[in-house]
């Protein structure tokens, strides 16, 4: 069981209706949103900064800004947060090599020098201790502006909330979620941990 019980859905109208962004990133409302409401004022700020992160000002794809958030969960072992990210970049249209073959976007050709910068980013950002140098900075800036670099930090960040969060709550992870995660990453490993509803 999780730390605290999601809410039913209809609880917030507010929430409600800003959770309409994740019909279309994931196909159904998080149990992290639904937990959030708890207090509709997280929820709420949450979904908001969540549709700003994500929304599309430069070069930085929707399928890339979840594949820095799949790497980015990846580092700090939240489960949860692999399927979601995973989920997403494949409903964004990823290339599927590069979903069959995310753990090694270091060397898999299905990845570009630009990309392979915002992935190693996106692991040196969500490491603790941080490990972004100035090899991480002049390759962010050979392949990337300013701009799209503030793009990508806010994707790590978002997912260092998230990452905390849910590993944190034991969210119970939803079968959408869970048919992605077994899809690409189990044959790494992956499997739903604690927020597989049963015990924490």
């Amino acid at each position: 069981m999780p730390l605290v019980q999601p809410l039913d859905p209809e609880h917030d109208p507010e929430t409600k209706k800003l959770a309409e962004f994740f019909n279309e990133t994931l196909g159904f409302c998080p149990n992290s949103v639904l937990t959030m409401q708890h207090r509709p004022a997280i929820s709420k700020a949450f979904i908001n900064l969540n549709k700003a992160v994500m929304a599309n000002e430069g070069r930085v794809t929707s399928a890339l800004k979840r594949m820095i958030a799949w790497v980015s969960s990846n580092a700090t072992g939240c489960r949860y947060c692999q399927a979601h990210a995973i989920r997403a970049a494949e409903r964004y249209g990823a290339k599927q090599e590069q979903l069959d073959n995310i753990w090694e976007f270091r060397t898999h050709s299905a990845f570009s020098e630009a990309e392979r910068a915002a992935l190693d980013f996106s692991l040196a950002a969500s490491q603790v201790p941080n490990t972004v140098n100035a090899e991480i900075k002049e390759r962010l800036h050979r392949y990337w502006d300013e701009g799209e670099i503030v793009e990508m930090l806010g994707v790590i960040s978002l997912f260092g909330y998230l990452n905390r969060w849910n590993d944190s709550m034991g969210t119970t992870i939803e079968e959408g979620a869970v048919e992605s995660g077994e899809r690409y990453l189990g044959k790494y490993g992956w499997e739903k941990g604690k927020h597989g509803g049963g015990v924490y």
